[in-house]
């Protein structure tokens, strides 16, 4: 089953300086259809304006995503942590009992990301908070795991959760292919360019809620940058 969801459809907010559409319920649009996907409970596709973000506010209990399509991203936490992500990479943040964090695009232009929050496999324990590069070209052609909470996925950045985060860059014509579980739940969104999944169309920042499918072939269209979760 390949629930197709495009971009045009999804509920969103415009608040001047960011500019988000939401693939699941998420603040004040809410859709009792879309509640989650499996573990995956939120992807948000945010435009953040120069010099401007999310100021500090707290979160709890989530594996927290952020993978940059264009521009940086710049954090800081009540932890110490501080760093600046730029396109392509990739970073994460455990929220456990408790951590107040703040995000800005410090940027001359835009900053566009996905924002993808995944249930952890239980509540509390320390908040932790990590970034990582992750070049393009590494994933030509494949699908490489950014992060991930399963055994054996240890150059990912590590999370809490029975789930994985994964990317690949496709040349138009590239196929890519992914083995899913009978009992999982996969979500993908082509971050730049049009794909098939299992011949199903999608166009850039589309989603597909995937289920019962158990091998995924991504065929780009066009040039493509497609991120994929593989969720409980």
């Amino acid at each position: 089953m390949i629930d197709k969801r495009p971009f045009a459809g999804l509920g969103g907010a415009d608040h001047g300086w960011l500019k988000a559409k939401h693939h699941f319920s998420f603040a004040n649009y809410y859709d009792p259809q879309r509640m989650g996907w499996g573990n995956l409970r939120v992807w948000n596709d945010d435009e953040i304006a120069p010099n401007s973000g999310f100021p500090p506010h707290p979160h709890a209990d989530m594996e927290i995503i952020t993978y940059v399509r264009q521009g940086a991203i710049t954090h800081q936490d009540s932890l110490g942590n501080k760093g600046r992500t730029e396109a392509g990479d990739v970073q994460v943040m455990s929220a456990g009992s408790g951590i107040r964090h703040a995000e800005y695009n410090l940027e001359p232009d835009a900053t566009r990301i996905f924002q993808i929050w995944i249930e952890p496999n239980s509540a509390g324990g320390e908040p932790t908070w990590g970034a990582k590069p992750f070049p393009k070209a590494d994933r030509a052609g494949r699908f490489v795991t950014l992060a991930s909470g399963i055994p054996g996925d240890e150059d990912a950045l590590p999370i809490r959760t029975d789930g994985r985060v994964l990317g690949a860059t496709l040349k138009a014509g590239e196929s890519a292919d992914y083995q899913l579980s009978p009992d999982r739940h996969a979500y993908l969104v082509p971050a730049v360019g049009a794909v098939e999944v299992n011949g199903v169309r999608l166009d850039a920042r589309d989603g597909a809620a995937i289920s019962g499918e158990p091998r995924l072939t991504v065929t780009a269209l066009e040039d493509a940058e497609v991120i994929l979760v593989d969720a409980a």
